[in-house]
């Protein structure tokens, strides 16, 4: 099993209907690996509800060009980071358009919701974009 992380805590993962990128056919819910290519999903993007793109490591970080494009493709469903990602990360997932990670239960048993919920808190509003704006 495993466990969503977002914003308002952890919630158990629904194990429903996504299938691998190369599978789209008329599912609504895919998941990438980080080599993947999102552009290859613009024809899918309106219909899909669900994209998780794959962190094979906590230190490979490809996953979050991927979901910065999507975001920038249009992409408006959920996107959830998929694999090995630590409280430390959830800040950056939030900032490129994550809306959480699916993590292992082996993770949310080391690392707590409630050292998520630290780094959730103000994700938007301490990086040096928002020191530009001000």
């Amino acid at each position: 099993m495993s466990v969503i992380v977002t914003d308002a805590g952890f919630a158990r993962a629904n194990q429903g209907d996504v299938v691998a990128f190369a599978s789209l056919t008329t599912q609504t819910a895919v998941d990438l690996s980080n080599t993947d290519d999102p552009t290859a999903l613009e024809g899918h993007l309106d219909r899909l509800t669900l994209i998780r793109v794959a962190f094979p490591a906590f230190s490979d970080g490809r996953a979050f060009t991927i979901a910065r494009r999507l975001r920038m493709m249009g992409y408006r469903g959920q996107l959830l980071a998929l694999g090995p990602v630590i409280a430390d990360q959830y800040a950056m997932l939030r900032r490129v358009g994550f809306d959480g990670a699916e993590i292992p239960d082996e993770i949310a048993a080391r690392q707590p919701a409630e050292q998520w919920h630290y780094r959730a808190a103000d994700w938007d509003r301490h990086h040096y974009q928002a020191k530009l704006r001000a």
